[in-house]
């Protein structure tokens, strides 16, 4: 194998809304960054935010053919911009967590027999709006897919299927202690659990189920690529001291709503397929189908996809980072290394295995009304114009936080879907704060009982700051809980996503956590910048030690510039800085009321 001169390492981001895909250097450094909008570059589909809503109340899913579309246009766009695909030596990325992908019994062929000549979406019938999910087995075929629309996170049909798989193993604490979460609506073994019982004829029509991550690339192999572990860990059928599939769970899932059996549950096994990998473990080298059709090298390595959130975590943390990601989903992440004791399990929380530290973990909040209710304030009151909510943001912040002025203060709840923390609740909920003034102390302040009010009597001009208030408290109040007592305090926050560009939305951060606020330097794209750092440590790995595959992804990094730059400072008026502590337990009060009145 010949090593280009300059080699290049390719990561991919199959996020909700859209492909993304770069190149970086063997310093790390994005070379080149090209992108595939859903909604805007493949309209035919007509995904809104890259779902589909309904049939059924909650559900959500996504076009497997769209994503197919989307891998072949953000390739020919790489193509028509001169990229030398010669040069990439591996490849890796990461999916959207949890969403899974059905393969017919045909797939395995139909993958390795693809036609240089033809695209990746042959691989999938033509989309037809109409046309129910699954696939009729006399088409098996020609597609590689039995069921059409992929269920995705912010799918919600599943209720039914948490509860039994919960109490099948003695609770919600039960279940998190086992799998590092509660069972969760959008988590995969669930969604498998409902496409068994719903789709009966879908799933027995599968050989196998990837997630999002596995589905990848499994394409650029021609071949089924197995689970990588971080991402298995967002499926509560993995045991999470041991990264590998739980055969109680596993039965449970294969058989409800009725008893478990060994054939069913070996069914799914197969399905699975083997455990769960561990992230920069070379899975093999790329398909003939890349290399006559975009010219790749044959030794393109292909190493294993993660999930969104480890691979962002990847991209930017350091001991004593918290991450903000700030997309269509909010999510809060923490690095847990390893340690003699496990990390606590919590059923508001997820813990997650770490992509690429062996014994370590990650504690995740994920919230599924995120950028969509921010956005929705934004069109509803400063009439689409980011700069207007901006302003209104800034104007209230005055008046409340640094003047204080006013008798009471004001929390509103925006859910538009159902959430996940708190689970289960939706809607608008609005509450006003009467405050208790100290006379000796003219700045400082306390909060009387919460009263539930009607959204009209809620300031107009405040939604766009209670908005960002309470979507950052929740994370605030929860802190406490998912940080383990021998870890030491968090010294910054790194924000992502599409809010991080947002300069009212860093200072609010900084304020809030009371933590100087980083941003990525270079591309926003984290995550897809993480999965081409796999994909370097893969190949890393490969060439040390005469192929061993030795060397930790901390030493491969450590000589990599800090992709990371401060944006904002808390500030330093102690007017302000002890604003957001002192609202905590008026936050906890309210949320506490939201879950009742649900």
């Amino acid at each position: 194998m010949s090593i280009p001169q300059n080699p290049l390492f390719l990561g991919l981001d199959l996020s909700t809304q859209g492909l993304k895909a770069l190149l970086v250097d063997e310093e790390g450094l994005v070379v080149s960054e090209h992108a595939v909008n859903f909604d805007k570059d493949l309209p035919h589909f007509g995904t809104v935010n890259g779902a589909v809503r309904g049939p059924e109340e909650g559900e959500a899913t996504s076009p497997v053919r769209m994503w197919l579309e989307a891998l072949d246009l953000v390739m020919d766009r790489m193509k028509a911009s001169g990229t030398d695909f010669s040069s990439i030596v591996a490849i890796s990325g990461d999916g959207q967590q949890h969403g899974s992908v059905y393969w017919t019994p045909t797939a395995s062929s139909l993958l390795a027999s693809l036609d240089a000549s033809k695209s990746l979406a042959t691989l999938c019938p033509p989309f037809d709006p109409e046309a129910p999910s699954p696939l009729p087995k006399e088409q098996n075929h020609q597609s590689a897919f039995s069921l059409l629309r992929s269920p995705i996170w912010q799918d919600s049909t599943t209720t039914k299927e948490c509860r039994a798989l919960e109490a099948a193993v003695g609770g919600k604490q039960a279940l998190a202690d086992l799998t590092g979460s509660r069972a969760y609506e959008r988590f995969t073994g669930p969604q498998i659990m409902r496409i068994r019982r719903v789709y009966a004829d879908a799933y027995e029509n599968t050989a196998r189920i990837s997630l999002v991550s596995s589905f990848l690339p499994s394409l650029f192999l021609q071949s089924f690529a197995p689970i990588e572990s971080s991402d298995a860990s967002g499926m509560n059928l993995t045991n999470i001291l041991t990264n590998k599939w739980d055969e109680t769970l596993v039965s449970i899932a294969a058989s409800y709503p009725s008893p478990p059996s060994p054939s069913s549950t070996a069914s799914l096994l197969s399905k699975l397929g083997p455990d769960p990998v561990s992230g920069g473990s070379p899975l093999g080298t790329i398909g003939s189908w890349w290399v006559q059709r975009y010219g790749f090298s044959p030794d393109t390595l292909i190493a294993p996809f993660t999930g969104d959130n480890p691979a962002t975590m990847l991209t930017l943390s350091q001991p004593s980072d918290g991450i903000l990601s700030l997309g269509t989903s909010t999510t809060f992440l923490l690095s847990i290394p390893p340690a003699p004791q496990p990390p606590a399990r919590f059923t508001t929380s997820h813990i997650l295995a770490h992509p690429a530290l062996e014994g370590g973990y990650i504690a995740m909040l994920c919230y599924k009304n995120g950028a969509l209710e921010r956005d929705r304030t934004r069109d509803q009151y400063a009439a689409g114009d980011w700069a207007k909510w901006g302003a209104m943001v800034e104007e209230e912040r005055d008046t409340r936080e640094r003047r204080r002025e006013g008798d009471a203060e004001y929390l509103a709840f925006y859910f538009g879907l159902r959430e996940i923390i708190p689970p289960g609740v939706r809607g608008n909920f609005f509450y006003k704060i009467p405050i208790v003034r100290n006379p000796e102390e003219v700045h400082s302040q306390s909060y009387a009982t919460p009263e539930r009010i009607d959204g009209s009597a809620f300031p107009p001009t405040l939604h766009p700051l209670s908005i960002l208030r309470t979507q950052l408290l929740s994370i605030l109040s929860r802190i406490p809980q998912i940080l383990p007592p021998s870890s030491p305090p968090l010294n910054r926050l790194i924000l992502t996503g599409g809010g991080s560009a947002n300069p009212v939305i860093r200072q609010i951060a900084a304020d809030v956590f009371g933590l100087p606020v980083y941003v990525p330097d270079g591309s926003k794209e984290a995550a897809a910048v993480g999965g081409a750092w796999l994909a370097k440590w893969a190949w890393w790995r490969k060439q040390r030690s005469g192929g061993l595959g030795e060397g930790t992804f901390e030493e491969m990094t450590a000589s990599l510039t800090e992709n990371v730059k401060k944006v904002a400072e808390p500030t330093g008026e102690e007017r302000v800085r002890g604003f957001y502590e002192g609202m905590v337990d008026a936050y906890r009060k309210c949320e506490e009321m939201v879950v009742r009145e649900c």
